[in-house]
């Protein structure tokens, strides 16, 4: 009887600490708000493990990524992201700017144009085709996107309408 008592006690209480994929993502924000990049990381993959379908932990593990540098990784997992979940604007911003950083500009100017016609008051989106238009060779459109982006509240579009498009 005592030994049916104790394995009651400790399978009750392991259900009562089993964490949810929701409860891992939750720690995996606070954890990157903290700037614990790895540590949030590996929670998105605990939330993921657990719901394989958990499309926004794809999402924010790729931006996680991208902080370390880990640029494939980043695309693989916003690939993913949008595979699963076509018209998320935030995703092919995202996958536009890892593109821009690995200098595959046509296909950031891609993901930017089906971002803006998703979200046409994204200043961030703006900010940075403009960006992919400086190194496309393109300084009418890339200034202005800039000036719709300043117009939208970007700052940092500010500074590159005054140094790009003098």
């Amino acid at each position: 009887m005592k030994k049916l008592l104790l394995f009651s006690f400790l399978a009750l209480s392991t259900l009562g600490w089993s964490q949810t994929a929701e409860n891992y993502f939750d720690q995996a924000m606070k954890k990157s708000d903290a700037g614990n990049t790895q540590g949030a990381i590996a929670d998105y993959n605990k939330a993921i493990k657990m719901k394989p379908d958990f499309v926004v932990a794809y999402l924010n593990r790729g931006m996680e990524k991208i902080k370390i540098n880990d640029l494939q990784g980043a695309l693989t997992d916003v690939n993913k992201t949008i595979e699963m979940h076509d018209d998320n604007t935030y995703a092919y911003t995202t996958r536009a700017n890892i593109y821009y950083k690995l200098k595959d500009y046509k296909a950031a100017l891609n993901d930017c144009n089906t971002a803006i016609k998703f979200n046409s008051g994204d200043y961030i989106t703006y900010n940075l085709r403009g960006l992919t238009y400086i190194h496309l060779e393109d300084k009418k459109s890339a200034c202005a996107d800039f000036a719709k982006a300043q117009q939208l509240g970007s700052q940092s579009a500010a500074k590159n309408l005054k140094m790009f498009c003098k």
